[in-house]
């Protein structure tokens, strides 16, 4: 029998290998010296050299009586334009290169070029913009917002009440609420020609903006514009190492925070009481470092996977103290804080047969503050501080483990389950070791026609060391009080998700999640907490060109709290919140019209979410709704003009309302108080953009 040699071949030859070798019909024992290598060929690896891709250009009108519009939009602009491209080139000796963008030239953009050489070499350079807005609402009677002193008008008029301030309505000014934050970054990878490779990358991250911060002067508090002008540098390189069934890498990362202005002056915009300070200064966030190192590592055989990994860093922060106005001898000019990190993970894998595979993981995590501790004098504004205090170098450290096992009970049924357990351990705190036990069960099955299933419930149990309170953390606290994060706690929860698909046009999968936390020995404090949410999605190709797709979410979580008035050590008010969201969703399109080049689509959006608290204590007081709604709508037409080139035209449309009481307040709603306004939305937002898309 005669037969060529080729890829095929060979592949088959090596499944059969166990079986043939033992007759010396192995591949090790084939006599190969006499064939010509340079005439095989494969068929089916045809590999497309040259250009390839897309690129997109688009320019549209953006109308918007909020600011906080563009944060749905992606742009603050009226007039709007973006750039999108996936552009990839290809040669014959392995190089390859690629140009990727996405809303270039919008609040929100990003920008990739990559150059490679497959097994040597990779250079990619990249850039995001990544823009947030709160409003442009906000007012101040303040001059130099942007800038690190805060003055007030010339012909200010000190009063001793917000009321009174007789040049305040006159002197207001509106100033934005933002944050744009530019991403630059580079990074190099050489491969070398055995086993090993290395990398470098560093990026930069420009953040600036404005946003609210809050100046006091004895008992009298301003709501101030603070500028923000922040640089991060990181940098990170490393060396992995490559063998047939393990890895391994050595990892080093760096982070550098900057911040170009330290701190924050102002005048004061109250009459001077009790001998205070006609000007006020505020520390900004101040400069540090961290640097990490790693080691980490994979070994795989014989159906086992273990992988685990070693990081040691340190967190530092020198910069000195701001003491403009401040009229107390500090101990120190720097806090010089020195944070120490140790971290280590270890999991395993094991496939015992076809049927079960058993995991298990160990994570330790343990953050030591090295920070010396000082003796400060507070400044004295209440009859419970003055007092002299230490700055409290709060250590942690956190263990967890798990165990689970996958089974397949038979075709298309799986049974999955574990056991996970938390240590954390904490210093200067009302509970110095906290323990949670959790036990799961997974059941999934997929071996009916048409539905795919699975189920999931488990239990978890906090306990501890004994509660007792803090003179570190809560010396004003009624001592029954038990923190939610600290306290007894049981959870159970269930989940459970079904996917339908009874004809090959329509799917419908539904979910749904219920949990109840009980802080079963919790006096005085979070006693209750459930939740309950639920999602479905129908997907139906009503024809064959006419595509409907509708969602729905729900989300209810409902807390139950008791308090204790004046130290009592019976609960005497008791407070319900309800958090409610509803998310709904419709889809539709239909395709090829106009001789199959049209598409024509719409997306629509409605998110409500919503809040209540209500206190009993005798009667029932409501402290009012909070809420927040938004309609989206998206119309879009798409026209194929030709093989390579498609136009889009689209519209959205944003409605927006919110209601909260933090919000909604008048500049002079409180005495000692001189806010920002109110701050909350209603507006409309329109969007028409045209785009031009083309095919290389």
């Amino acid at each position: 029998m005669k037969f060529k040699i080729n890829l095929i071949t060979i592949a088959l030859l090596a499944n059969a290998g166990a079986a043939m070798a033992a007759d010396g019909y192995g591949i090790a024992d084939a006599n190969t010296a006499n064939i010509n290598l340079t005439k095989w060929k494969c068929s089916a690896c045809k590999i497309d050299t040259g250009v390839s891709g897309n690129i997109g250009a688009s320019v549209g009108y953006h109308n918007a009586d909020d600011m906080h519009a563009a944060n749905a939009m992606g742009t603050a602009n009226e007039t709007v334009g973006k750039l999108d491209a996936d552009i990839r080139y290809r040669g014959k000796n392995g190089y390859q290169a690629a140009i990727t963008t996405s809303n270039l030239g919008m609040d929100n953009g990003r920008a990739a070029v990559s150059s490679s050489k497959i097994g040597q070499h990779k250079i990619v350079m990249d850039f995001r913009q990544i823009t947030t807005y709160d409003g442009d609402s906000a007012q101040t009677p303040y001059l130099g917002v942007g800038s690190d002193y805060l003055s007030l008008p010339a012909n200010w008029v000190n009063a001793g009440s917000s009321h009174d301030m007789t040049q305040l309505s006159s002197s207001l000014s509106p100033f934005e609420q933002s944050m744009k934050r530019k991403r630059y970054g580079i990074g190099l990878e050489f491969q070398g020609e055995t086993l090993w490779k290395t990398f470098v990358s560093y990026q930069r991250e420009d953040k600036t903006g404005i946003k609210t911060t809050t100046g006091t002067i004895f008992n009298q508090a301003t709501m101030l514009p603070e500028p923000v002008d922040y640089r991060t540098d990181t940098l990170e390189a490393g060396l992995q190492l490559t063998g047939d069934h393990w890895f391994t890498a050595l990892t080093y990362n760096g982070s550098f925070f900057r911040n170009d202005d330290q701190s924050l002056g102002f005048d004061s915009a109250f009459s001077p009481t009790f001998g205070a300070a006609t000007t006020g200064y505020k520390a900004l966030d101040p400069d540090n470092n961290a640097h990490t190192v790693s080691l980490s590592g994979q070994y795989a055989a014989a159906g086992s996977v273990v992988s685990g990994r070693m990081m040691m860093g340190r967190m530092t922060q020198d910069q000195d103290f701001v003491t403009t106005g401040y009229g107390y001898t500090l101990p120190e000019g720097n806090l010089d804080a020195e944070v120490a990190i140790t971290a280590m993970d270890i999991r395993a894998v094991k496939r015992l047969n076809r049927d079960l595979r058993l995991s298990a993981s160990y994570n330790y995590y343990d953050r030591d503050n090295q920070t010396d501790v000082y003796e400060w004098t507070q400044v004295s504004i209440n009859n419970v501080t003055g007092n002299t205090v230490y700055n409290t170098p709060y250590d942690n450290t956190v263990q967890r483990a798990k165990l689970a096992a996958d089974y397949r009970i038979t075709t298309g049924v799986k049974l999955n389950g574990g056991y996970d357990y938390r240590r954390d351990e904490r210093n200067y705190s009302d509970r110095e070791v906290t323990d949670e036990h959790t036990v799961w069960a997974r059941l999934g099955v997929s071996t009916f026609e048409h539905w795919n299933m699975w189920l999931k419930g488990s239990y978890g149990s906090r306990d501890g060391s004994d509660y007792e309170v803090s003179q570190w953390t809560s010396s004003e606290a009624n001592p029954l009080l038990r923190k939610y994060y600290l306290a007894n706690r049981d959870r159970k929860m269930v989940e459970a998700r079904v996917t339908h698909t009874p004809i090959d046009k329509l799917t419908i999968d539904f979910g749904g999640r219920y949990a109840l936390d009980d802080y079963q020995d919790t006096k005085i404090g979070l006693t209750e907490s459930r939740e309950l949410s639920y999602d479905a999605n129908v997907n139906y190709q009503l024809l064959t060109d006419l595509n409907l797709n509708l969602f729905y979410n729900h989300q209810l979580i409902k807390n139950e709290q008791a308090g204790a008035a004046n130290f009592s050590t019976v609960a005497n008010w008791f407070a319900n919140t309800d958090d409610k969201v509803d998310v709904f969703g419709a889809g539709a399109y239909y395709d090829n019209l106009l001789e199959k080049k049209l598409r024509l689509g719409l997306d629509y959006t409605y998110a409500k979410s919503d809040s209540s608290t209500k206190v009993r204590q005798g009667i029932t007081g409501d402290y009012g709704d909070y809420f927040a709604k938004e309609h989206d709508i998206n119309l879009y037409a798409q026209y194929q003009a030709s093989e390579k080139v498609a136009l889009r035209l689209d519209y959205k449309m944003v409605k927006y309302e919110d209601n909260d009481s933090a919000n909604d307040l008048a500049i002079d709603g409180i005495w000692n108080l001189l806010s920002i306004g109110d701050t909350s939305h209603d507006y409309n937002a329109h969007l028409v953009m045209l785009s031009v898309n083309y095919k290389l």
